[in-house]
């Protein structure tokens, strides 16, 4: 039981994360319901995620040091 329990739970942490990635469309709400804001916020802290991930990624491959 623990067994199924844990491949569960570990392939819904892979899952999760790949949709993390899209960012979903907040037209749909009004601005004023707090439907919008969340989705607003969440598209922020993704985009910001995203953002750091690939600008971080490029600095840390310029700094490497080759080793002869």
């Amino acid at each position: 039981m623990n067994k199924i329990l844990i491949s569960i739970i570990f392939i819904y942490t892979l899952t999760s994360n790949s949709y993390s990635a899209e960012l979903k469309d907040c037209s749909v709400y009004k601005k004023l319901n707090p439907k919008y804001l969340a989705c607003k916020t969440a598209n922020f802290a993704k985009d910001t995620k995203n953002f750091q991930s690939t600008k971080w990624s490029s600095e840390k491959s310029d700094k490497v040091i080759k080793k002869d």
